[in-house]
């Protein structure tokens, strides 16, 4: 476990941009960094202190920029380094951070330092990439490219097949051609990632977002204490150099993640994390249905806290790029009740574009850069009522992905006008958590009910605060004394009970 926990942590509300997608200033129907920019008071005003930014180096695009060609370079559709630079500077003028999306699993197939790694003479970068010794041997069920190059050997691929993985080394060697994870070629590879971060960390990023963390080294065990072994002395080189930077890991598993180094894990898609079931499933937790099933989502919690003894943040996102929308499966006061979950709890929340309006996941649009069916997920910020929603004023044929079409679509401007509207709760939850220390990221949580309604306790030394949430069509009543700090809906106190009224969320200074 690394030694450091940057303190800005401890109240950070993060907000996830996917570049493309959020907002085009030159009329090219691509989003850039000066449509970030323009955009950063608005994420000010909304409550987020902090940002995460989908990849935004240079790329050939088969997979939205998580085939990397080039580390080091800003993507021409997105700007120039310089811009990014602009994008640190401007953040920290307003005392937000910025998150980048490091890639170091893989790269694409364009990337330099494959193009070298296929040449058969021994170079460089020939121990980069994973391998074989011959390109008809059997892999051993590991997906390869068989590359038409003068180098005789598959590369191991990372995910799609234009994504060969680079060389962290083997935890279990069960093949000549695997390295070991202390050999020479891994130990370069590892270099040379710190060499990229360390580029972005000196020009004002204050840490990354790490895609696929717990699969850079290959034939790790259960427990992954291969990509544990390797992320601990990742995080030996950022103590040293880097201390304020924080690291948030896709990896799914803090029981293990935090482990590794790493500050803050998504509890997204771990095997049985039980996420899915709050929002996703087809009778979701917030449903006002009320059919829904936390308690094995608590459970599951419960272990995970137990298993880290506390240490790092375990954050729970309300989407992100490769999910369906949070208003896919739940609407109106269901978002409201949704948000009051996501933004009472411990660890750093993190906010999806579009999810602080409602953003309706798009059916049936035909995939873009390897989205798929999480094309959905991906459409343009809605802005306003105008041209493209605000989004651009190129021709909508050539925007990224077109336009969510229906005629009830939410935008920010119409949003922000509405007094009653989700945009408007979010901010003010938002403004709750920050004011209260019993609800920023690092009190602790304890599930006192999570049947319906669901109630939970905030605590820390300072302070306690009892969460109170019933998305059903119901009253519930729940005994609690205190002071009632944020209603959502319709909330009585009296004689030592809380009447919580259907679609309502309330938190009770104890």
């Amino acid at each position: 476990m690394s030694k450091r926990q940057p303190k800005w942590l401890d109240n950070a509300v993060f907000y996830e941009i996917y570049p493309q997608s959020f907002n085009d200033t030159n009329a090219d129907g691509i989003g850039d960094l000066q449509g970030i920019i323009e955009k950063l008071d608005y994420i000010k005003e909304l409550g987020c202190n902090a940002i995460w930014i989908n990849p935004c180096f240079d790329s050939p695009f088969n997979d939205a920029g998580y085939d990397v060609r080039d580390y080091k370079k800003v993507a021409p559709r997105y700007g120039t380094n310089e811009d990014l630079k602009r994008v640190f500077d401007e953040a920290h003028k307003r005392d937000m951070h910025v998150l980048l999306d490091l890639v170091p699993g893989h790269t694409s197939v364009e990337h330099p330092w494959f193009k070298e790694s296929m040449k058969p003479e021994k170079n460089e970068y020939t121990d980069r990439f994973v391998w074989t010794d011959h390109v008809f041997m059997d892999t051993k069920g590991m997906n390869t490219l068989r590359a038409i190059s003068d180098r005789d050997g598959c590369a191991v691929l990372n995910f799609f097949s234009s994504q060969p993985a680079l060389n962290y080394g083997f935890y279990k060697q069960e093949e000549p051609w695997q390295q070991g994870m202390d050999d020479p070629g891994p130990e370069a590879t590892r270099l040379a990632i710190q060499d990229v971060m360390r580029f972005w960390l000196k020009m004002g990023c204050d840490g990354f977002r790490v895609d696929m963390a717990a699969w850079c080294v290959k034939n790790d065990d259960e427990n992954r204490t291969g990509n544990i072994y390797f992320w601990n002395k990742v995080g030996k080189f950022l103590d040293e150099e880097f201390p304020d930077a924080a690291m948030v890991s896709e990896w799914g598993n803090p029981d293990q993640s935090l482990q590794g180094g790493f500050h803050m894990d998504f509890q997204l898609m771990g095997q049985g994390t039980n996420y899915e079931d709050l929002f996703r499933c087809d009778e979701p937790y917030f449903s006002s249905r009320g059919k829904g099933n936390f308690k094995a989502y608590a459970e599951r919690y419960n272990k995970s806290v137990a298993a880290t003894e506390g240490k790092g943040l375990i954050c729970i996102p309300s989407g992100n790029h490769d999910i369906d929308r949070l208003a896919r499966r739940l609407k109106g006061n269901e978002l409201k009740m949704a948000f009051a979950f996501l933004l009472s709890m411990p660890g750093a929340p993190f906010i999806y574009y579009g999810d602080e309006i409602g953003m309706n996941y798009v059916e049936g649009l035909i995939s873009k850069e390897g989205g798929y069916q999480r094309t959905g997920s991906r459409t343009p910020m809605q802005w306003d009522d105008g041209l493209n929603d605000g989004f651009s004023t190129a021709d909508p044929k050539d925007l990224y992905i077109k336009m969510d079409d229906a005629p009830d679509r939410p935008n920010v401007k119409a949003q922000m006008a509405d007094p009653g509207s989700l945009w408007n709760e979010v901010r003010r939850l938002i403004k709750i958590r920050k004011e209260n220390v019993a609800l920023r990221s690092k009190a602790k949580v304890e599930f006192l009910e999570t049947g319906y309604p669901l109630v939970l306790k905030r605590s820390c030394k300072e302070q306690a605060i009892t969460v109170i949430i019933n998305p059903t069509n119901e009253e519930k009543t729940v005994d609690v004394h205190g002071t009632i700090i944020y209603a959502c809906g319709s909330a009585k106190l009296e004689n030592g009970k809380c009447h919580v009224g259907a679609g309502t969320a309330v938190f009770i200074e104890n």
